[in-house]
């Protein structure tokens, strides 16, 4: 058999084995580094008492048994899962219909663009800290109101959650608008002039064409959505500080102030190992549900 021959049998099987290792290895060492060492860093301090200064010493499950006993760490799980569905159902149509509005040619679209992303380039201690302001019942907006406007929203355990929500849908619904935007955009106009020509209107067209084909958008969206949402801290934080009482006290913001407002990292680190767990489950979860893994072209013949 030639060189040639043996040559070409290598590179078909390197063909059907997928691409070497060694191209994974960079993505493998961040991951590894950033990722699964800290991991295992806070399960070893997770089976420690240690206050943060000296040295931690060996206590076994102690911690993970008080941290399950716990009813608060239960209800900052609840909590945490209510923040994540009610972020998902508020923002998910709102993005939409932004990203699509922006995804059309039109001569407002890059006015309306830079008005409907500049929540995007705020940090989220400042969102945090202009939203606090303007809620507080002694000298913001709703000072000088009358009528149902004149309440304390932030300082209501029934209303400080869902404010909150819309408050966080404010500042991350431009992120996932600039998905859909970009999804829409990647759509063939050749759908939309068959659509035209069979007489189908905006929203016949919208639900047969433009929706079906941001399937893949609305996926990875929603992936980042709800699984970002275990991880919400800094603004709900400068808000609330978790209160009033427990009313958003979410798990992160339970880990938080127990290992630094009550000195126990021990108790902090299963907490975390808790909350990474869960992420990863949800990740995992959304990716067999949604058939992530195995997205393909939906441009294949056009």
């Amino acid at each position: 058999m030639s060189t040639t021959s043996h040559a070409a049998q290598r590179v078909q099987s390197r063909n059907k084995s997928g691409p070497s290792l060694w191209l994974l290895a960079p993505a493998g060492i961040l991951f590894l580094t950033f990722a699964v060492l800290p991991l295992i860093g806070a399960f070893g301090l997770s089976v420690t008492n240690w206050n943060g200064l000296g040295v931690p010493t060996w206590t076994g499950f102690t911690n993970w048994h008080d941290v399950l006993a716990d009813p608060v760490t239960g209800k900052t799980i609840i909590l945490s899962l209510k923040v994540m569905v009610l972020s998902w159902v508020v923002q998910t149509p709102l993005s939409l219909l932004i990203g699509v509005f922006l995804g059309k040619e039109t001569r407002s679209r890059a006015f309306m663009g830079t008005v409907f992303f500049l929540p995007l380039l705020l940090s989220s201690a400042a969102v945090g800290l202009t939203f606090k302001n303007l809620l507080d019942p002694n000298f913001g907006l709703t000072a000088s109101s009358s009528g149902p406007l004149a309440h304390n929203w932030l300082g209501d355990p029934n209303t400080v959650l869902f404010v909150v929500v819309l408050i966080i849908a404010w500042h991350f619904v431009p992120l996932h608008s600039l998905l859909y935007q970009a999804g829409v955009r990647q759509i063939p106009k050749a759908l939309y002039e068959a659509a035209a020509a069979d007489g189908a209107g905006a929203m016949r067209t919208f639900f047969s064409i433009t929706l079906p084909q941001l399937k893949y958008t609305i996926v990875t969206s929603s992936t980042l959505m709800l699984v970002g949402s275990l991880t919400f801290f800094d603004l709900i934080f400068v808000l609330t500080a978790g209160g009033p009482g427990y009313a958003t006290r979410i798990l992160p913001l339970h880990m938080y102030l127990t290992g630094f407002q009550a000195a126990d990292m021990g108790k902090a680190s299963a907490i975390a190992t808790i909350l990474a767990l869960l992420g990863l489950a949800m990740s995992l979860t959304l990716t067999k549900l949604t058939g992530f893994t195995k997205m393909q072209s939906q441009q294949a013949g056009l």
